[in-house]
């Protein structure tokens, strides 16, 4: 794997890993109390963004050097997903 595939890796990792962490003990304005007027009641009651950017960046970390660590290895290919079989088997 290369520096940029690496990059590339983590980064979409880290997205995916945001997107998953985001919703996670959410608190709307609604459940809290407190509406800020010009504001919906499903807007966030506190700025969370950045401890969940940090919690993401941890565990995204973590996730990306499970997989690299597979590409690295060499125990599953791109021909060991092909189940379709549309890849040609005959060369290595």
């Amino acid at each position: 794997m290369s520096i940029t595939g690496a990059i590339v890796l983590y980064a979409t990792t880290w997205f995916l890993v945001f997107f998953i962490v985001l919703p996670l003990r959410f608190e709307s304005q609604g459940d809290a109390g407190e509406v800020v007027p010009g504001t919906p009641a499903s807007a966030p009651s506190g700025h969370v963004v950045a401890r969940k950017a940090k919690i993401t960046t941890l565990v995204a970390l973590v996730v990306w050097a499970v997989i690299a660590a597979v590409i690295l290895s060499g125990r599953i290919g791109i021909r060991d997903i092909d189940i379709m079989g549309v890849m040609n088997h005959s060369t290595p």
